[in-house]
């Protein structure tokens, strides 16, 4: 009989559910699919934000520019993210998220396309070199030309471009459109993560926000490994592919010369991220889940990853009927509120101090791949795609998975934070173990008189050996001599013949190469790899498990900010914290680092029009202890910082626990009072009838 009743009690259920499940599209089915375009948007600005720092050893060389200002362009993004993210974040929490992430994703894809916008304005790459590719060339000078300082001036006079061409091919100006577009791109990301998040928490269960956050962070963090693996591809195929003969580019992709297709990427990043925008414009503004109808349709577990006896304690209804001027008015008082709140304050301090180490790190890992461990731009963008940037995606999954499965509250998702990061730190520091010697290039690393062992010392590139040779010290075109030196052009290598053409010309009578003179030397850096070698799979080793480690505490460092802070302030949280963290870290720590890595340099390229270009070789021993000091240095001071944070939030937590205690027996007491008024009203009736009773039967 029971089982039947509940069968009828289902029926009956059934039958008043039907016009409500008319919708084809309940809920949660929107929910999901909200979820599963956050989280290709996630993917697409996470692809064009990995190839921006894969090709800056590229933009570097193509415009001839130092670190520092490649850090420029890249905190240019963080720009276009302060111009409007307060405001996004605090507004559009009111409006419709998900058009106003779709017109987001419509910017980024314009401005990706604005940054590949030079190469097709700009002339073709010319690099220095002289090396010649045409086949028996009648044609083909000495290496090392002899005659009067002003013959060999005009003969370097005529050599070059004309003035007009080179004004024109300057490249001063060209960059800043890369500049730009980067801002453009930093705008139209600002509504994808603030307003995509707090949308997820509004509507998902307490218990799979978690999760949902942890998966839409996780595909955030699979976009870099495309992206990467992009860069890697594209900084294997030359600039002006489709331009130029390939057989006249006399360099390889290991050159410090070489620059490959950085264009390509963006073209490719640009049509991905508009594509991002489609799915948004489609889903509606909010989701009504009316407690246990949403929750029998969801069918989400009983318990939750945060014991909370008030089930919707973290839910603000985002669909509210206020105009812009009340929106306008609540600004200040609720920012007031907000940086009221210790904690959050703590927090934010704490954020910066690691972002900064982490986005500095992250910017300049490809270069210091490159230039400490001497392997290509396109091998330093494969190994930073497919052994790092997965071990941070599984670490930021792990930790919301074991958010979930240990049932942290806010001391605990803060504590696991903490220990993963301090782990990660200790073994951070074996890295500064793992030294690789710079190339013995003469005049550079080492003098011309004594060339067994390095010195960083200043050399003059310029000695007996090429005094009969008129040669220009600021040109970079290296060549391996038999010796296996490497001299910075063959003409400061006292060669004084060459025979072949292309990669595979060879320069012979090489004076400073052997005493007799008759020694030869090949084009490019001798490779001298050896210890290289057999410490890099170590170096790569460690950088996995590190990168592991710490990102296991990304997703619960995240959803404590969302849960210390008020429900109503959750939106305006999420924004003036990335706000703050984009003004104070990934503007600045880009350009400081990129400054810092520039006083580690030997050697200048030299502009075709005159000034300093990019940098042809690094101090490797100087570049690694300020890459790595500066690195591990700032994560020691927010360790620091985060002492007084759990003090704090340990008191507020023991304060709201006892306003919990005293609000419960209050309420017990108002309700064992109300119970008593009621028991005393039934005794006086039952005493009424009673007395009626008796006046009945007289």
């Amino acid at each position: 009989m029971e089982v039947g009743n509940e069968q009828g009690r289902a029926q009956g259920n059934g039958r008043s559910d039907t016009p409500a499940e008319k919708p084809r599209t309940s809920p949660c089915n929107s929910l999901k699919m909200f979820l599963v375009a956050l989280s290709f948007a996630y993917f697409a600005k996470a692809l064009s934000g990995s190839y921006m720092k894969s090709t800056i050893t590229q933009l570097e060389r193509r415009f001839d520019i130092p670190s520092y200002l490649i850090g420029v362009i890249d905190g240019s993004f963080e720009v276009g993210n302060l111009l409007v993210i307060a405001f996004v974040s605090y507004f559009g929490a009111k409006l419709h998220r998900p058009k106003i992430i779709a017109v987001g994703c419509v910017l980024m894809s314009i401005g990706t396309f604005i940054i590949a916008l030079p190469h097709f304005i700009i002339g073709r790459y010319q690099y220095e070199t002289s090396v010649r590719w045409v086949v028996n060339s009648t044609l083909n000078p000495s290496p090392c030309p002899v005659g009067s300082p002003s013959d060999l001036a005009q003969d370097r006079k005529l050599s070059h471009v004309p003035a007009t061409a080179c004004e024109g091919d300057s490249n001063l100006s060209m960059w800043i459109y890369v500049l730009l577009g980067n801002v453009l791109r930093g705008i139209g990301e600002t509504p994808v993560q603030p307003l995509g998040i707090s949308y997820i928490d509004d509507f998902a269960s307490d218990e799979n926000a978690a999760l949902y956050v942890g998966c839409v962070q996780t595909i955030s963090v699979i976009g870099p490994v495309f992206g990467y693996l992009l860069g890697s591809l594209c900084a294997k195929i030359y600039v002006d592919i489709g331009f130029v003969k390939m057989e006249t580019i006399t360099i390889t992709p290991s050159d410090a010369r070489w620059v490959g297709a950085w264009w390509l990427g963006y073209l490719i990043a640009g049509v991905i991220t508009l594509l991002s925008a489609i799915p948004f414009w489609f889903l509606p503004r909010s989701l009504h889940i009316p407690g246990a109808q949403g929750s029998e349709k969801c069918t989400p577990e009983q318990t939750s990853f945060i014991k909370d006896p008030h089930s919707g304690k973290h839910k603000y209804p985002a669909d509210q009927n206020t105009t812009f001027i009340e929106m306008a008015k609540d600004f200040i008082p609720s920012l007031r509120t907000l940086l009221g709140n210790p904690v959050y304050l703590i927090y934010l301090c704490v954020s910066i101090i690691q972002l900064n180490s982490l986005i500095g790190m992250v910017t300049y890992k490809p270069k210091y791949i490159e230039q400490h461990f001497r392997q290509s731009a396109s091998k330093a963008n494969f190994l930073m795609g497919v052994i790092n940037i997965p071990a941070v995606a599984l670490g930021m999954f792990s930790g919301g998975l074991l958010m979930k499965r240990l049932k942290l509250n806010i001391m605990g998702a803060a504590r696991f934070a903490f220990g993963t990061s301090l782990i990660g730190y200790i073994l951070s520091l074996f890295f500064f173990a793992m030294s690789c010697e710079n190339a013995k290039v003469a005049g550079v690393t080492l003098p011309y008189i004594s060339l067994d062992s390095i010195s960083y010392d200043k050399h003059s590139v310029f000695a007996a050996c090429n005094s009969d040779c008129f040669c220009s010290e600021s040109d970079w075109d290296p060549v391996c001599g038999e010796n296996g030196i490497t001299y910075v052009s063959p003409c400061l290598a006292g060669c004084a013949s060459s025979s072949g053409s292309g990669k595979n010309t060879v320069f012979s009578s090489c004076s400073c190469v052997g005493v007799a003179g008759n020694f030869t030397a090949s084009t490019g850096q001798c490779p001298e790899k050896d210890d290289c070698d057999r410490m890099f799979p170590y170096f790569l080793a460690l950088s996995v498990i590190t990168s592991f480690i710490i990102s296991l505490g990304g997703t619960p460092g995240y959803m404590f900010l969302i849960r210390c802070i008020k429900p109503q302030l959750k939106s305006l949280a999420l924004g003036f914290h990335a706000m703050a963290t984009r003004t104070l870290a990934g503007i600045p720590a880009p350009i400081y680092f990129g400054a810092i890595i520039d006083t580690t340099c030997l050697k200048w390229g030299q502009k075709r029009c005159g000034g300093l270009g990019a940098c042809r070789i690094y101090n490797t021993t100087a570049y690694r202890i300020a890459y790595l000091g500066l690195t591990l240095s700032l994560r020691s001071i927010s360790f620091i910082i985060c002492i007084p944070g759990f003090i704090l939030l340990s008191r507020q937590l023991r304060k709201e626990e006892r306003n919990a205690v005293h609000g419960a027996l209050a309420n017990g007491g108002t309700e064992l009072e109300a119970l008593r008024k009621e028991e005393f009203v039934v005794s006086n009736s039952d005493q009424s009838q009673q007395t009626a009773d008796r006046e009945t039967r007289l």
